[in-house]
């Protein structure tokens, strides 16, 4: 064969090649007819090759194509396209709706903290410089508290990173047995459980009730926190949701069950995104009247409240009314994990069902370690609750001073609204880029439509002068974007 001949026979698979993707692209690849685009080919080609461009209709006696590879190819080709421009079409649809979530990369430093290095979002080029963080769950400051951190620094030193398995296999130490009693005393209860979270603990517990009680009913109040609502489905059972801390509708609800019917209330203590609190007296008033299970959410009041720091339900004086209380290690334990504490019977059921308790590796030593500290710190320390109330009741005279919308917050937590995903969007992007001031936009899902919101959590670690210099801003940003001021925020709810 000539070289002519060589070269054009490689030019010739290629471009048959070529002309079956073209065509895919017009068409589903497994519709393509390859013997229509071989003709096509042929055609095409005949002039280049002395021999073909003599005949006077060429016709292709033999090829290397394989047919069967070349479609698989194109279906490759097609469908990495289509499930790409999937991913891409969603993406794009919440950055236009200005619900798009940037993880910014903030470095905190022992000592200094709420002042943090940022390093932009997802950028590492960015010139790092110092900003002020206003919306940090590490409410009191235990990320960096001295007793916290030298257990932490022991543990590491004698155990190592890791737990080394499940519970159920070689990943319980004297850590977390400890952990869980220290839990279970604080809470007033028989035992407590460890997880990994505080959203697995919820997910893990409530599902496990569906195993343990499928004619359970499930009523949930409508600001329950997503783990809830997953773990409420993830059971099974029958749901009832009744609207945020509205004690009427709750009691129609258990009203209308027969007493002998197993029922669960299921509610949050302190909701995060409103920063309301539940009246918890009521609530166990009626499930007492009514013969129904309590599960309380401690998640954002653990640490924050009462005389040890064990929540709303000892501060209020129902914990030992309420049968169920789930919490977290992460926020103003400052550390990391999640727990259940109820009956030693119902831990022993959730343990022996839970599959997202079972079927996972332990939490690390060193963090088990760090946990028990700052929780016997701060079933002893005061002080810094103390300071962070304080914080907070001078932020919201604050803000009220200047006619920013802040929510009705009766607790540590304080929201304001903005009412937009744009502008909500658009607030926290002046903050940051003008004032060097780091908070979030909160929007749909996490909070109603219409109902967005920045959450300023005011630690112990600000200065009165660090709460004048994020008005000061707010203010001028709400001028700048022209948002209301003085408007009524009681039909906010979560």
């Amino acid at each position: 064969m000539s070289a002519v001949c060589q070269q054009t026979c490689s030019r010739f698979s290629a471009g048959l090649r070529q002309a079956a993707a073209a065509a895919a692209s017009r068409a589903s690849p497994l519709t393509v007819n390859l013997s229509e685009v071989k003709e096509a080919a042929v055609e095409s080609f005949a002039h280049f090759c002395p021999v073909m461009s003599a005949v006077e209709k060429p016709v292709l006696i033999h090829n290397d194509l394989d047919e069967g590879a070349v479609k698989r190819s194109l279906v490759t080709r097609v469908a990495d396209k289509m499930y790409e421009t999937k991913f891409e079409y969603n993406i794009e649809k919440l950055k236009n709706e200005g619900r798009y979530r940037y993880f910014a990369n903030l470095q905190r430093h022992v000592g200094t903290f709420p002042r943090a290095t940022f390093r932009g979002q997802n950028d590492e080029s960015t010139v790092p410089r110092e900003v002020m963080v206003f919306c940090s769950n590490d409410y009191l400051g235990m990320g960096q508290n001295p007793v916290a951190l030298k257990a932490c620094h022991e543990a590491i030193d004698t155990s190592g990173t890791g737990a080394g398995g499940t519970r159920n296999i070689s990943g319980t130490t004297k850590y977390h047995v400890e952990l869980e009693h220290e839990l279970a005393m604080n809470h007033e209860k028989e035992s407590a459980l460890v997880f990994s979270s505080g959203y697995v603990a919820n997910e893990a517990a409530l599902s496990a009730v569906g195993k343990i009680m499928p004619d359970c009913v499930m009523i949930s109040d409508s600001g329950n926190h997503s783990s809830m609502i997953e773990g409420i489905r993830h059971s099974g059972c029958e749901k009832v949701i009744f609207q945020n801390n509205n004690l009427d509708q709750l009691e129609a609800v258990l009203k209308s069950y027969p007493l002998e019917r197993p029922k669960m209330i299921i509610f949050e203590s302190v909701y995060s995104m409103a920063g309301s609190i539940a009246p918890m007296k009521k609530i166990c008033d009626l499930a007492e009247k009514y013969n129904a299970l309590t599960f309380c959410d401690e998640v954002h009041a653990v640490g924050m409240y009462g005389d040890h720091g064990a929540g709303v339900a000892e501060r209020d004086g129902v914990a030992d009314r309420i049968d169920i209380i789930s919490g977290t290690l992460g926020k103003a334990y400052g550390v990391f994990g999640g727990y259940v504490a109820a009956s030693s019977n119902f831990i022993d059921c959730v343990r022996s069902y839970a599959a997202g308790f079972i079927f996972t590796t332990a939490i690390p030593p060193v963090v088990a370690a760090g946990a028990l500290a700052s929780v016997r710190y701060l079933r002893h320390s005061g002080v810094e609750r103390e300071m962070q109330q304080l914080r907070a009741k001078q932020l919201k005279a604050k803000l009220a001073a200047k006619g920013l919308p802040a929510m009705n917050s009766t607790s540590h937590i304080v929201p304001v609204l903005v009412r937009d995903p744009v502008k909500a969007k658009q607030v926290t992007d002046k903050l940051l880029e003008e004032y060097n001031i780091y908070l979030q936009p909160i929007n749909y899902p996490t909070v109603p439509r219409g109902t967005e919101r920045v959450r300023i959590t005011p630690l112990p670690l600000h200065s009165e002068k660090d709460l004048d210099m994020l008005v000061s801003a707010l203010d001028s940003i709400w001028d700048d974007l022209e948002l209301p001021r003085n408007v009524p925020v009681g039909d906010v709810t979560d």
